[in-house]
């Protein structure tokens, strides 16, 4: 795992056509944009989780 700091209002480029920028900070939250091809799937964490789970208990 990379781990990077960032301030608000920079960006992380993530191979030629990713970017990732903090846009604001807030106490313990962190708004971020991410700019990528629509082809790129971007998926929150608990999303995927709550879709596994259910598919798991279809089967």
């Amino acid at each position: 795992m990379l781990i990077l700091t960032r301030k608000s209002g920079e960006t992380i480029t993530i191979g030629e056509n990713i970017e990732v920028k903090v846009l604001s900070i807030k106490g313990g939250q962190v708004r971020i944009g991410i700019d990528a091809p629509q082809s790129v799937s971007i998926t929150r964490e608990e999303v995927l989780l709550k879709r596994q789970e259910n598919a798991e208990n279809k089967a």
